[in-house]
Parts: structure tokens; sequence; C-alpha cells
């Protein structure tokens, strides 16, 4: 070994270059192997790409359904009476107004003669037993439903007073535009849903012979089968059947999916109870809530995804969250 100050040979000086050099290598090398990313495994890539889509599900069933329109129905009354003046004079007492039920015979109005009311002399009605005054009554029973005079008007003789309408007349006009009429038959049973969805059967009854001008509808005469007082010109909804069927293969409506058009539909039935595939369907009846399915011919309680199907593949994985029985 050369001591201090001692030079050392060139030959010798090459090998301990090489002495150093050669860990220092193998040092680098292992820390680059370790600064490589660790490879996934082919079981973790599979755990990644194999994302499950949550769904909830109903069941292919087989019930009634029924295919309905609903057209608009105003209450009216078709027999009325018109109550008439029988003097010219003043209204000294109007004793009803309107909406106020009247039987028939029920004094409306009490009526003092214009000449009763010029003279008032107490001596000339005790010689002539005669006031001037007389009572109007009803000529049948009904409601009030429109009320011309009232206390201290002048009447003509012959001029109308009031207007009673016969309650038993009450109906609904349905107005059924032209293309509807074939729709509805005379005699048919038919549902009525009121503004506040109180929910009456009825029946159509008759048909009237003119048109509306403007909407261009056809009035029919539906009469409700209850006995209920309902106020003139209110609005309802009447539902007619037009179709019915009692042994229908249905779906609920969310579990038919369609393309953009609405030319193609389909479901998503489960094979499994993580696969679902792409299964093409023919839809018939429709109603708000139900589809019904002409084909294919499912089983009954095949499973079908109800929520959570919307842009899925034709084959997907999905993990079932729920499952709702088609009522």
């Amino acid at each position: 070994m050369a001591g201090p100050g001692v030079a050392i040979p060139k030959r010798y000086r090459s090998k301990s270059i090489m002495a150093f050099a050669v860990p220092l290598l193998v040092l680098g090398l292992l820390s680059m192997q370790s600064c490589k990313p660790k490879e996934t495994s082919g079981d973790e890539a599979e755990k990644t790409i194999d994302a499950k889509t949550p769904v909830t599900l109903t069941v292919v069933s087989k019930g009634l359904i029924s295919d309905s329109i609903a057209l608009n129905g105003v209450t009216a009354f078709l027999k009325k009476n018109v109550v008439k003046s029988s003097a010219t004079g003043y209204i000294q007492k109007a004793n009803v107004k309107v909406g106020d039920y009247v039987e028939q015979g029920q004094v409306l109005f009490t009526l003092k003669t214009k000449e009763a009311a010029a003279f008032t002399s107490p001596a000339l009605d005790s010689i002539l037993k005669f006031n001037g005054k007389f009572d109007i009554k009803a000529t049948g029973s009904g409601i009030i439903t429109e009320l011309d005079k009232h206390n201290d008007d002048y009447v003509a003789d012959g001029e109308q007073l009031c207007i009673i309408a016969q309650k038993s007349s009450q109906v609904f006009l349905l107005n059924v535009p032209y293309e509807f009429n074939n729709e509805v038959h005379i005699g048919e049973p038919c549902n009525i849903e009121l503004p506040d969805r109180k929910m009456i059967s009825g029946v159509i009854d008759s048909k009237l012979s003119a048109m509306d001008p403007v909407s261009q509808t056809e009035s029919f005469v539906v009469k409700a089968a209850t006995d209920i007082n309902l106020p003139e010109n209110l609005i309802a909804r009447i539902r007619l059947l037009k179709t019915i069927k009692s042994n229908a293969w249905v779906l609920p409506k969310e579990a038919v999916l369609s393309d953009e058009t609405e030319e193609n539909f389909w479901v998503m039935k489960l094979l499994n109870d993580s696969t679902a595939v792409k299964v093409p369907v023919t839809k018939g009846l429709e109603t708000s809530g139900r589809v019904e399915i002409l084909s294919p011919r499912f089983e009954l309680n095949d499973r079908i995804i109800l929520t959570g199907n919307y842009a899925l593949p034709d084959t997907a994985l999905v993990q079932i969250v729920k499952t709702e029985g088609h009522e």
C-alpha cells in the first residue's frame, strides 16, 4: 500500500476507478427499478372496469288495462221556468235570491201596481177593498238561477222577474270534437271527475243536433247516476272508455324505454342478479301509468328494471337496490 506522498503507478489507477464505479452503477440500477410504477394486476383492472349500476326492479304481471278519452263537460239545466210579472208596478218585496230552492206555489215577489202607488188614500182602499198589492208565485219547483228584479224595481206587464231551473233536469253537456263522434255511444257508462277530484258515475243519455260553430264540437247529454247539487256552468272532465282488456301483459310505464323518434321500444330484463339485457318490445294499450306488452311473451313475474335503466348498454352489470312488485 502506498503511503502519503507516494505516487500510484498508472496501471493500478484504472483498477481503482473500476472498483468504485461498479458498485455505483449497481446502486443506480436498483434505484431506477424501485422508481418504476407498480403494474396493476389483472384482477384489480377487472374490478375497475366492471362497475355496476344501481337499479330497482318490477315484474311482468297479467291484469286489466283500458284505453279511454277525457273530454270537458259543463253542467246545465235542460228545463227552466221563466217567472214574469202579471201587471205593471213596483216590486214591494222580493222573497228569494239566486241559489235558493223553491217549491211550486211559493210566494216569490209581492208587487204593487203603479195605480196603487199613485193613489194612497186610506179611504179609497177601504171603500174598494183593494190596496193594489198581489203576490207572484212559483210555477214549479227548482233552483233560482237568475234574479232580474229586486225591491222597489219598476216592472212592466209580462217582464221577466226570475228563472227557476228544475233540479231534476241538471245534466252535463259533453263537448265532443267531431273526430271522436264514433267513440261516444248512447247508453254508454262514463266517469265524471269534478274539479275537487270527486268521482261520480254517469251515462250518455242523448245527443243534441246542433254543432258549435266556433269550437266545432257536438254536445251529448250526460246524466249523473247520483243526485248531486252542482252550480250551473261547472266544468268537469268526463272519461269515456274506448277499449278494455282483462288478461293483458302489463308493465309500469317507467320500465319501457324508447328512442328519440319513439318508434322503437325496449325493456331491460334481468338474466340473473347482476346482469341485464336489452329486449325489444311491441306496445299495445297505454294508460297514464301502465303499458300493455304485445310481444315478446314474457313469463309471469319476469324481473324488469324499473329505475336506473336509462342509457344502459345491451348487456349491463347491475346492482339490485330494491325490488317492487307491479301493482
